[in-house]
């Protein structure tokens, strides 16, 4: 079955959603970065810290392979978006 709709929980796609879910729920900007209020700006950072994260828990082998390439589908600038709009509420 071919869907056209990849959409997953309102987020862009399943990657998105579980890793806004599982890392950055309940999380701040101001955890990550004072004074960004760019998600240009914003969105490298929260890959550059859940690609750390990975990287620190777990060990070089497939598991990692496998979890490293997961987050090549992760819209970053949504997550970024999101934490932001979250801030200005």
């Amino acid at each position: 079955m071919h869907r056209t709709d990849s959409r997953y929980n309102g987020w862009t796609n399943y990657a998105t959603w579980r890793i806004n879910l599982e890392i950055f729920d309940g999380q701040t900007v101001s955890d990550y970065a004072r004074g960004v209020d760019e998600a240009a700006e914003l969105g490298p950072m929260l890959q550059e810290h859940t690609e750390e994260l990975i990287e620190s828990s777990t060990t070089a082998g497939l598991a990692r392979d496998y979890a490293m390439a997961f987050l090549s589908d992760v819209d970053w600038r949504e997550i970024a978006e999101h934490l932001i709009g979250e801030a200005e509420e």
